[in-house]
């Protein structure tokens, strides 16, 4: 599989936002994600948010659909808001990550203004590394 690129990706995280109301009390796709697997596989997802907070991130829907394909290793990930600003991964999110798969420390993080860093910069002195 070729590999894709950065801004590749950001265009498949944004291609999936579409935010609408689902019911008095569920928003969705205000957030879209898309995520590079070691294998070549991209994975979406987008955001949902509930009033009562059993709603999840973009990110976790992404890693979800991956994981339902039997893979757990991120090489590449990025969120992207409804205005196409790309935003880094909530706490939450960056501990999940790392958890589906310790290798992941080494995943690229794609942050605002073009950055990137590793998730181990994002998570330094992780306690999984003291394991």
């Amino acid at each position: 599989m070729p590999a894709i690129s950065d801004e590749d990706l950001v265009s498949r995280a944004t291609a999936v936002l579409m935010p609408r109301r689902l019911s008095p009390t569920v928003e969705v796709g205000e957030v879209g994600c898309a995520l590079v697997t070691a294998s070549g596989a991209v994975h979406v997802g987008v955001c949902i948010d509930a009033t009562c907070g059993i709603g999840f991130c973009a990110e976790h829907a992404a890693i979800a659909s991956m994981v339902t394909h039997r893979e757990s290793r991120i090489e590449t990930i990025v969120a992207v808001d409804s205005e196409g600003n790309v935003l880094p991964p909530c706490g939450r999110c960056r501990e999940l990550i790392c958890q589906i798969d310790p290798g992941n420390l080494e995943t690229r993080i794609l942050l605002p203004d073009e950055k990137v860093k590793s998730l181990r910069q994002l998570l330094p002195d992780h306690w999984l590394d003291s394991k």
